[in-house]
């Protein structure tokens, strides 16, 4: 016989490594926890340190990859930054660059935000498109057309976006959507214009009102602060501060959601019942016993989880687009039927297939999860897509029979701190482990 017409089968085994969120389902939660400050308060204002040209000092930072990048790109352009315990330090002073590194700006969502500081105090700047979490499309013109109505010249080219001014002024824009981003980033940019800047159907989220105050603390005039006309009156220049970051209420909400589905009685510290404007009701109607004392919210659950007819994201006050797929994957325990609409970034509607996985019965059409509450998830091995998506799985986990194994839980990591520490602290039975597993690659000759 000849040799062509052999198949030599030559095979190898490569080893590799996978990070995986290992959860023992079915045990109660008990004890309390502090809850971290807040990673989307915090991110713009390490970029409105830029406009400062001194000190910024900002307390209760939580330490999440988000933070970790952010401070390598202000490190990029000349910042020194400096991390005590939780507390940041950010010296913009020598800030001597203008051009966002690429790799650097594609790795997190909130480097779109640099643009208003860095045009503000140098009237130039010039980036690739942000990254981030794939949770749905995020485009930036609404970004770039409030800059050119305040004296800007806009370009997009090549994947990368130029913006410029000789000199900013004063504008009045309309949002056609209340974009937080969109409205941060023409605040960050109004701070030095010439002349008034009104931002008509302003983002109200806290996350922009906690901007506003810090840039207030730092000599800015903003009025209108928490309503959705916001005037922010140029001056300047600014001076240094210390500012402490609110209690993150998404990481809060998560927790809350957490007792929910595993059961039991925990207690969160540092928040407040006001700090789940959106949610916190919709969680009363699924059953969550909460009580308030001092600084800290008590949730009692007993795991009966009652269905929520109908759930829509909205811009705040509303039911915030973050907790969708956290909500999604307790209501999949629920007793009835629920919908959530999603009107803001579909793609995070794509948990539900990973929830099926565990038994959840979840209908996805156009914009809406049609959740059918079964009695009980099965743990299995699932793949976390984004941030919050993650966060959901654990969640899932946790209420779910037998062992769920999470991969690619890194994305996680950009907004907890170290949430298998938290929930190990309420005795869950929970682990973060590098496991070494053996891939058997066939080459065919």
């Amino acid at each position: 016989m000849s040799c062509l017409n052999i198949m030599v089968y030559i095979a190898s085994v490569e080893a590799f490594t996978v990070d995986g969120i290992i959860i023992k389902g079915g045990l109660k939660l008990q004890g309390e926890i502090s809850i971290q400050g807040s990673k989307n308060s915090v991110l713009p204002i390490m970029a409105a340190s830029i406009l400062n040209s001194g000190i910024t000092v900002i307390s209760n930072c939580p330490r999440i990859s988000d933070v970790w990048d952010m401070t390598e790109l202000l490190k990029d352009i000349g910042c020194i930054v400096e991390f005590e315990d939780n507390t940041l330090i950010i010296d913009s002073k020598d800030v001597y660059k203008t051009e966002i590194d690429n790799a650097l700006a594609e790795k997190i969502r909130a480097s779109v935000v640099l643009l208003g500081p860095l045009l503000a105090r140098f009237g130039h700047a010039k980036m690739s498109r942000p990254g981030g979490c794939n949770i749905g499309s995020r485009p930036i013109d609404i970004h770039l057309a409030a800059f050119e109505k305040m004296n800007a010249v806009c370009l997009e080219r090549d994947n990368k976006v130029y913006v410029e001014s000789t000199k900013l002024t004063g504008a009045n824009i309309s949002l056609a959507y209340p974009s937080v981003g969109a409205t941060e980033n023409i605040i960050l940019a109004a701070v030095f214009a010439e002349g008034t800047t009104e931002i008509h159907n302003a983002a109200t989220e806290p996350e922009v009102v906690e901007l506003c105050q810090c840039l207030v603390g730092m000599g800015s005039r903003i009025l209108g602060i928490g309503s959705d006309n916001l005037k922010i009156i140029g001056v300047e220049s600014l001076r240094d501060i210390e500012y402490q970051i609110r209690p993150d209420r998404i990481v809060m909400g998560t927790y809350l959601c957490a007792c929910m589905s595993a059961g039991g009685e925990i207690s969160l510290k540092n928040c407040s019942i006001s700090d789940g404007v959106g949610y916190v009701d919709v969680l009363c109607g699924m059953g969550a016993m909460l009580r308030c004392e001092n600084d800290s919210i008590i949730i009692k659950s007993d795991r009966r989880i009652q269905a929520i007819n109908y759930i829509q994201t909205n811009p705040y006050p509303g039911f915030p687009t973050d907790m969708q797929s956290i909500f999604m994957s307790v209501l999949s325990k629920a007793e009835g039927t629920s919908i959530i609409e999603e009107t803001i970034f579909n793609k995070r509607l794509e948990l539900a297939s990973q929830l099926k996985k565990m038994g959840a019965n979840v209908d996805v059409l156009k914009n809406k999860a049609i959740i059918t509450g079964v009695d009980y998830m099965k743990g299995t091995t699932v793949t976390a897509k984004d941030l919050r998506g993650g966060a959901a799985l654990v969640i899932a986990g946790l209420g779910a029979e037998g062992i769920t194994t999470i991969e690619d839980p890194f994305y996680i990591k950009r907004g907890y701190v170290d949430i298998c520490s938290d929930l190990k602290k309420l005795g869950a039975d929970i682990k973060w482990e590098k496991a070494n597993q053996e891939k058997e690659k066939v080459i065919l000759k």
